[in-house]
């Protein structure tokens, strides 16, 4: 194997790791939004309970306080996995420039050595020529 075919393979290799950490972005990120509606859906439940209970309005102040806190902590958390995923995105496409670069090289290297096959082959033909030539008359 060449080195330039190594160096296609890292980086294949290093596409595929940052596809990966992508996703587990994305995956965390989805689980923080999922976490954000199941907190507006226990806010809206309480708020439905302290309208049918006095008692539990009583603790609708202090509950959503509370939820205002946790939803300020997952908003913050979106935020950084935002520029999680971006920082993530540029690297991806960093390593999918890098990866055509290596097999462009490749291909450059393979398309030279099959024109050099082919001088080579017509260089032989050629002098097979000529001797047929020079003997023939």
């Amino acid at each position: 194997m060449s080195w330039a075919q190594s160096l296609v393979k890292l980086s294949t290799y290093e596409v595929e790791v940052l596809q990966k950490r992508m996703g587990e972005i994305a995956q965390r990120r989805h689980d923080a939004e999922m976490r954000l509606l199941m907190l507006e859906a226990e806010g809206e439940a309480e708020a439905q309970n302290a309208r049918e209970s006095a008692e539990a309005g009583m603790y609708l102040i202090g509950f959503q306080e509370g939820l205002r806190a946790r939803r300020t902590a997952i908003l913050a958390e979106l935020a950084e996995l935002t520029m999680e995923e971006q920082g993530a995105r540029d690297a991806l496409n960093g390593a999918f420039e890098e990866q055509k670069k290596y097999e462009q090289v490749a291909e450059d290297i393979r398309l030279a050595r099959l024109r050099e096959l082919a001088r080579r082959d017509a260089a032989v033909m050629d002098e097979m020529g000529l001797r047929r030539a020079a003997g023939g008359r």
